[in-house]
């Protein structure tokens, strides 16, 4: 039975799928939850990958983009061994900032296991925040209609 999530409407999405290894799973056999987190990464790097803002895109502009916020709900628990689809959805924003949501589903029931989010900042090469959003982000943005 596929679980609702609460959402909203992603401007792009990627898909990626992983595998649980054994160095990711606790004393109980279940996936450790800092792992996830590392999840989530998977799917921001695919997502970057597929739609050209990967981290060294960025900093080949010039800037970096550290995690200011993270969330994440647990719904059921992974196993050594089960592959995770890392869905990652970019959420559009007006702010100099990016916001990806996950969802994680099991492949071989394709329920949902996890959900969260992340918010990133834009630091420039000096390590201060930008408050306008850097003329390639707008670039980027237009590049897939998502002004």
């Amino acid at each position: 039975m596929r679980q609702k999530t609460n959402l909203h409407t992603a401007a792009l999405t990627d898909r990626t799928t992983v595998k649980v290894r054994f160095s990711e799973v606790d004393s109980m056999q279940i996936v450790w939850h800092g792992e996830y987190v590392r999840y989530f990464e998977d799917g921001r790097e695919s997502f970057g990958k597929r739609y050209g803002l990967g981290y060294m895109d960025i900093y080949d502009e010039g800037y970096m983009v550290p995690i200011v916020d993270l969330n994440c709900q647990f719904k059921q628990p992974l196993s050594f061994g089960e592959e995770v689809i890392i869905e990652t959805r970019y959420i559009t924003c007006e702010a100099a900032k990016i916001t990806f949501e996950y969802v994680l589903y099991r492949a071989t029931d394709n329920n949902v296991v996890a959900t969260g989010s992340t918010t990133q900042v834009f630091l420039n090469k000096d390590r201060e925040l930008e408050l306008v959003t850097p003329a390639f982000y707008q670039e980027w943005k237009k590049k897939w209609n998502i002004l």
